[in-house]
């Protein structure tokens, strides 16, 4: 009988637990569904936000694209002619930022991420100085550079003092990118290098390099969309002419500030701006595969030696 009675207990209780249960399955499954539908929502407003915005450019440049846009030097004002002259200024630019941004950024990161001390001053005082670097509105950047580079050291308004003044801009971007890099790729990497036998610059090299390639890149692809946009800081370092640079140390006008020129002061030259603004977007998407070749290559190259 009391055999009984316990089994009855034990039905009762599966019967007021078991609804229980799938109740609370029921609202972690909506929970989760909800989760779900909002990441779906995010994903598409942002791809749908970029589908606008280079459907807005190319409807608007694309009746003005034409060869002779590539190929002639501007005319009136910008309003006819081409942008040659001012696709290789920015094309300078952009290479001189990231020749000088691109190896001091991967020396600084080296020291922070493999030789500073863990949570030693000097490691703290230099990531506070590029967070404070990284802050620097654009436009404090230009006088920076033009005080710096184009007064003091006499490079006057050039190519060079532009490239430059976009490096200073760049150089938090790519320390970061490849400090971070490194330090995901290190721990269990580095204690098989040491039971292998390698030093410490074999391992940098031949280990934590390629293994934080992906990281590089988004600091590479970071550092050219900066360079190659930028307007402000040209404005007082690289200069307004649109001619054909000669060398570095001439002046060279980019090609943001010739889609500004156009927008805000050249009556007439909207459509110009218009098709401008589609090639700097076509040189951005061009520069970042470009990058991302190269990176794939270097980290194939560096696999084939290990």
């Amino acid at each position: 009988m009391l055999e009984q009675r316990e089994l009855a207990g034990v039905g009762e209780a599966r019967r007021l637990v078991l609804p229980a249960r799938a109740g609370a399955r029921g609202r972690a499954r909506a929970r989760e569904g909800a989760a779900g539908l909002g990441a779906w929502a995010a994903a598409l407003a942002v791809a749908g936000l970029l589908g606008w915005l280079v459907g807005e450019i190319a409807a608007g440049g694309a009746p003005a694209l034409s060869w002779s846009l590539l190929a002639e030097a501007p005319a009136d004002a910008g309003r006819a002619g081409g942008i040659l002259p001012i696709l290789v200024s920015t094309l300078l630019l952009v290479g001189v930022c990231l020749s000088v941004a691109l190896p001091l950024g991967l020396g600084a990161a080296v020291w922070l991420a493999e030789l500073a001390a863990a949570g030693g001053r000097r490691g703290r005082w230099v990531r506070a100085s590029l967070d404070a670097l990284a802050g620097v509105p654009s436009i404090v950047m230009g006088l920076f550079g033009s005080a710096l580079f184009c007064r003091t050291l006499g490079l006057g308004y050039s190519i060079l003092a532009g490239g430059l003044t976009l490096a200073c801009m760049a150089l938090p971007i790519a320390v970061r990118a490849a400090e971070q890099g490194l330090r995901e790729a290190a721990g269990e990497l580095r204690r098989a290098a040491a039971a292998l036998g390698l030093g410490r610059a074999a391992t940098l090299l031949h280990v934590l390099l390629p293994a934080a390639a992906p990281a590089l890149l988004v600091g590479v692809v970071l550092g050219i969309g900066r360079a190659a946009a930028e307007t402000a800081a040209l404005l007082f370092t690289s200069g307004y002419v649109d001619r054909m640079p000669g060398s570095l140390l001439d002046s060279g006008r980019s090609l943001s500030i010739h889609i500004y020129d156009l927008a805000m002061h050249v009556p007439g030259g909207n459509h110009r701006a218009y098709a401008s603004a589609l090639v700097l977007l076509a040189v951005l998407l061009c520069l970042n595969a470009l990058a991302g070749w190269m990176a794939d290559r270097w980290l194939a190259r560096a696999h084939a030696r290990c």
